[in-house]
């Protein structure tokens, strides 16, 4: 029997999610501490910290597109699993970073490459939840979004 190279039968795998929807936030764990990891300001913190964003993610295959809005900014991010590409981080504190997404083990996997060391996320789909790990540095903020109807 013929068997896909490992990482292109985790990606075959993962086609079957469809993340495609819009998702409410329902928890935000340590967001500060990852904000600070950041270099947010003081003042954005605050504003960010009371903010219930929401996501809306359109897939298609292998492209995406993130659109998370809020009362106060919005940020839209698109891409291709495996391709890399070049981000104004606007959403947050405004760097350009080389990023890429990629499938691993059914979740996608985001690496930031640029000022600030560790710096990525990672979604993925548990039930009717959406779950987001959001790392810089030595901090970790995680956050679950719920479906909405």
């Amino acid at each position: 029997m013929f068997k896909l190279p490992e990482s292109r039968e985790a990606h075959a795998s993962s086609m079957s999610l469809t993340y495609n929807g819009t998702w409410d936030i329902v928890s935000n764990d340590n967001f500060e501490g990852y904000m600070v990891a950041l270099g947010v300001d003081f003042a954005t913190r605050k504003i960010a910290s009371m903010l219930k964003p929401q996501k809306v993610i359109k897939q298609d295959g292998d492209c995406f597109t993130i659109r998370t809005f809020t009362t106060f900014r919005n940020y839209e991010c698109s891409f291709k699993i495996g391709e890399e590409f070049k981000e104004v981080t606007k959403g947050m504190d405004n760097r350009s970073c080389q990023t890429v997404v990629n499938w691993e083990n059914e979740k996608l996997v985001c690496v930031q490459r640029g000022e600030k060391k560790n710096r990525g996320w990672t979604h993925w789909i548990q039930g009717d939840e959406l779950h987001l790990e959001l790392t810089c540095e030595d901090q970790v903020c995680k956050q679950v979004y719920k479906r909405t109807l």
